[in-house]
């Protein structure tokens, strides 16, 4: 029975250690959430979905003070968040930029429909 407790005991000591087993720095998720930032801004978020594109990069600047201060686990939490964040961004900034594009092209047909019916009086 004492061979057994010690036993248990290694496997304790074992798997608490490997539970505190620090995270890897999230150098490629922060890379990468970057990237996304740069990819929104490139779409148009700064104009079409600001408040998301501003949470991205907010996430973004506080992974960078994780990084600084070796939170690792913190710093892929808020990279994770600020890509995902940034997608969104984006994705919202190419929808609303297609919808301005369909009304100028509804406008655009609207007033040939117009021109064409004038003529034809």
């Amino acid at each position: 029975m004492k061979n057994v407790s010690k036993y248990l005991g290694a496997i304790a000591v074992a798997a608490a250690i490997t539970g505190c087993a620090s995270v890897p720095p999230p150098t490629e998720e922060l890379a990468l959430s970057k990237a996304a930032v740069a990819n929104a801004v490139s779409a148009g978020a700064a104009e079409f979905a600001a408040p998301d594109l501003s949470a991205a990069q907010d996430k973004v600047a506080k992974a960078d003070q994780m990084m600084t201060a070796k939170n690792y686990e913190a710093a892929l939490w808020l990279a994770e968040q600020a890509h995902a964040d940034a997608d969104v961004a984006a994705a919202r900034a190419r929808s609303a930029k297609a919808h301005k594009t369909a009304l100028a092209a509804e406008e655009d047909s609207r007033m040939l429909r117009e021109e064409i019916n004038r003529k034809s009086k």
